[in-house]
């Protein structure tokens, strides 16, 4: 069967990163705090930008990433529009390292779709610290901020496909 064309779509639905009266809830990772503490400042700088009210941003701080999706669980059964997940896992020597990633995406996926509430991938897993660093802020771009705008983007999709 062919694909659709163009102009034979009956709906083309995308979100925009728009935050006014959205209700927002970081949950943060403090392992790896130097790193951590600036994709909270660039998420929160990404939300207020886009017009979610500093009072509708609640932020939760977990010790480190396995406590992630837990935190992010209980915050699915509040009044959170979209939940933004932040943290930091660098390689080690050992391979706790492709456990805890797994675990944690695989974790927040599920909540998600248990849920119907979007949740933000901002936990980033790197080699170093130094390219941690690059991705919270340095030259490669600021992942705190991109996760706060998905999920912004995400809030204004699911609006959009409800029914009338």
């Amino acid at each position: 069967m062919a694909a659709p064309r163009s102009d034979e779509l009956t709906v083309d639905y995308q979100g925009q990163a728009n935050g006014a009266g959205r209700r927002i809830c970081i949950v943060v990772s403090r392992f790896n705090a130097m790193v951590t503490d600036r994709l909270v400042d660039g998420a929160r700088e990404e939300l207020l930008r886009r017009g979610v009210a500093e009072a509708s941003v609640d932020l939760i701080r977990v010790p480190g990433a396995w406590e992630i999706p837990v935190a992010a669980a209980r915050a699915a059964k509040g009044p959170y529009d979209s939940i933004v997940a932040l943290g930091c896992v660098i390689r080690g020597e050992t391979s706790h390292y492709e456990h805890i990633c797994t675990a944690v995406t695989e974790a927040l996926t599920r909540i998600q779709l248990q849920t119907g509430v979007p949740i933000a991938l901002g936990v980033l897993t790197t080699e170093s610290l130094e390219q941690a660093f690059a991705r919270a802020g340095g030259e490669v771009g600021h992942l705190g901020a991109q996760a706060a705008e998905a999920a912004l983007e995400m809030c204004d999709l699911f609006s959009r496909m409800e029914p009338s």
